[in-house]
């Protein structure tokens, strides 16, 4: 590790920072891992695009229906391509604590930066902040690495921000995606910004968070390398006019990707994200290919209504 654990938080504050985007995982026609593909999308994500880091096998990844071994392995390609580069943080999140805890250690056993790791997914709860707590704490006791916390709705409830700034207190818990409305999570920066990094899954919100909040953590989700090509990188354009403190300039270019965002919006199917996020990449010149089970690929009308939706996006692709 490049940090020692009582130095996680500091480690962070100077180091988690810029556009991180969550990684998608590719997989060959025969539904087996794609290793030459994916290290073609790090290179070009961390090389060409520049990212400031990489969330890997989270939700957009498809961790769900990857054995354990196949998610260290993604570990491993991520850790190698985005050596000296760009950060790495990798998504340990599970149902079993026991997988949690093998996949935090390998993790630290391989140099990644961080891991993040969502909140549990509990059934029969009403009040779930004393468990979650004691979840975390646990965590926090058994790992060295820093850990950011991860919540949103598919876990069955809503962390209050005053429960995340609690757990903030714990020594290597260094960063927050709350994937909550602007109210939660503008309150916990309020209670908790000087511990942890808070940020949201949002693009088109990043702009004023760093304006208005002070943020300098974009983590993270697909539009990084969805809305990006390497000639047309408005994402990180915004993002440095904004931390050089010019606003209006920034505006602007965020503002001009608005044909991009409302185009890709057109044409996602509510049932397949992940099939549509990896046939964009395709268009775009990564690697996609199909998703596992139970995951539904695209059809191919589908596939037509994503390739229109592209043509009228306003990208630049050379």
């Amino acid at each position: 590790m490049k940090y020692r654990k009582y130095e996680a938080k500091d480690y962070a504050r100077q180091n988690f920072r810029g556009v991180w985007a969550a990684t998608a995982t590719p997989f060959k026609e025969d539904l087996s891992l794609d290793e030459d593909g994916f290290r073609k999308n790090l290179r070009h994500w961390a090389q060409t695009l520049k990212l400031g880091g990489l969330f890997v096998n989270g939700k957009q990844g498809e961790f769900f229906s990857m054995s354990v071994p196949e998610r260290k392995r993604t570990f491993e390609l991520a850790v190698e391509g985005a050596f000296g580069h760009c950060g790495v943080v990798t998504s340990c999140s599970d149902t079993n604590l026991d997988v949690v805890l093998d996949l935090a250690r390998h993790s630290q056993n391989i140099g990644a930066d961080y891991i993040v790791v969502h909140s549990p997914v509990l059934h029969f709860h009403h009040n779930a902040e004393a468990t979650v707590y004691e979840y975390y704490r646990h965590l926090s006791e058994q790992l060295d690495i820093g850990i950011a916390l991860w919540n949103h709705p598919d876990c069955g409830y809503i962390m209050s921000p005053e429960l995340c700034a609690r757990i903030a207190e714990l020594p290597n818990i260094v960063a927050m995606k709350y994937s909550v409305d602007r109210a939660m999570y503008k309150k916990l920066t309020e209670l908790a910004g000087d511990k942890i990094l808070v940020s949201t899954a949002s693009e088109e919100e990043w702009l004023d968070n760093i304006i208005e909040l002070g943020w300098r953590l974009y983590l993270c989700s697909t539009p990084p390398f969805l809305l990006q090509t390497a000639v047309d990188q408005r994402i990180n354009e915004y993002t440095r006019l904004a931390f050089e403190g010019k606003h209006a300039e920034a505006r602007a270019v965020r503002d001009s990707l608005e044909p991009a965002r409302a185009a890709f919006r057109s044409a996602r199917p509510s049932g397949t994200p992940q099939a549509y996020t990896k046939y964009w990449m395709e268009l775009l010149g990564q690697v996609g290919g199909p998703v596992r089970r139970p995951l539904l690929n695209l059809t191919e009308a589908e596939k037509a209504a994503t390739r229109d939706a592209l043509a009228r996006s306003g990208l630049r692709l050379s």
